[in-house]
């Protein structure tokens, strides 16, 4: 069987954050390298920091990759030999660690390094939108209107797109005047994978170049989050990884390599549950689930290692 795990993005960090994962014995030193990033223990920043804190986007990145890499690490002894692995925005981070590119402490710090580089590339205002039900043709133009991009391409008409706030918040209202289902601010402050951010691009590849890449564990399949291509030569790859910022992601494409590369059994590390709810909607006949689903390590761990 093969076990394709999902690494979300930032968006859901709440104060249980870590709760199947604060007191396991292995994730301790990813716990431990996340401390030194933070300047605070992660577990105790989730359950005393205010929403604002947690949702700032240095901190919300360093969190999401965070708990990622525990859980993989709390999973790890029971995991199937054939694994793919793909991440959705900053999960992309956690994704390239899991696939064994990188260790812990070089992934967190790389995470940090990438928040760091988009931040300065930001401007106050900027973010994203989540709209839904519009097909691309008919958000081109109000897009256009709005000097706004498409971010994130998802399935089932789905959009995630980013701009300055003013203009993000028009972008809404007329995407609901023409028909979308939903249209809504997101809580990240940066308008991630659009134009915006061309200035974080070159800070971000530099270090990258400082941190090289070891190829993919056997029997791990990383995907590249742009498109959906496997990353078989990591050092390749870096370009598109730092590019990655300022350009749009395919999550969509992500999920179709997914299912056509095998997998029988799909987890979304988290938070949240968005890309299990995407994922089951393109391939039903797919076991998958979302770590959040489970009460306990020890379901968790259980259906894993039913894979």
């Amino acid at each position: 069987m093969t076990l394709a795990l999902l690494c979300s993005g930032q968006g859901l960090q709440s104060p249980d954050l870590f709760a199947l994962t604060a007191e396991a014995p292995a994730a301790a030193p990813v716990f431990a390298a996340a401390t030194e990033r933070l300047g605070r223990d992660p577990r105790r920043l989730t359950a005393e920091a205010d929403p604002a804190s947690l949702y700032a986007n240095r901190v919300g990145q360093i969190l999401c990759v965070t708990e990622a890499l525990a859980l993989h690490a709390c999973l790890a002894d029971i995991l199937p030999k054939r694994i793919i692995v793909a991440g959705y925005s900053v999960g992309e981070m956690a994704a390239w660690g899991i696939a064994g590119l990188w260790i812990p402490a070089q992934t967190l710090a790389l995470t940090a390094a990438r928040a760091e580089a988009m931040d300065a590339a930001s401007r106050p205002g900027q973010g994203l939108a989540a709209i839904r039900g519009l097909s691309q043709a008919v958000l081109a133009p109000l897009l256009h209107r709005h000097a706004c991009a498409i971010a994130i391409r998802n399935p089932s008409d789905l959009f995630v797109v980013g701009g300055a706030g003013t203009a993000l918040d028009l972008l809404c209202v007329e995407a609901l005047d023409a028909g979308a289902a939903r249209a809504s601010r997101l809580s990240v402050a940066v308008a991630s994978h659009t134009p915006l951010l061309a200035e974080a691009v070159a800070p971000f590849r530099a270090c990258l170049d400082a941190t090289p890449p070891s190829r993919p564990a056997p029997g791990r399949t990383l995907l590249n989050g742009t498109d959906g291509a496997p990353v078989f030569d990591p050092a390749r790859f870096r370009d598109a990884l730092a590019r990655q910022v300022a350009t749009p992601i395919d999550w969509a494409a992500c999920l179709e390599a997914i299912v056509e590369r095998g997998a029988t059994r799909v987890l979304e590390l988290g938070p949240g549950h968005a890309l299990a709810d995407m994922m089951r909607s393109q391939a039903p006949h797919l076991a998958v689930r979302s770590a959040d689903a489970f009460q306990g390590l020890a379901g968790l761990r259980a259906w894993v290692a039913e894979a």
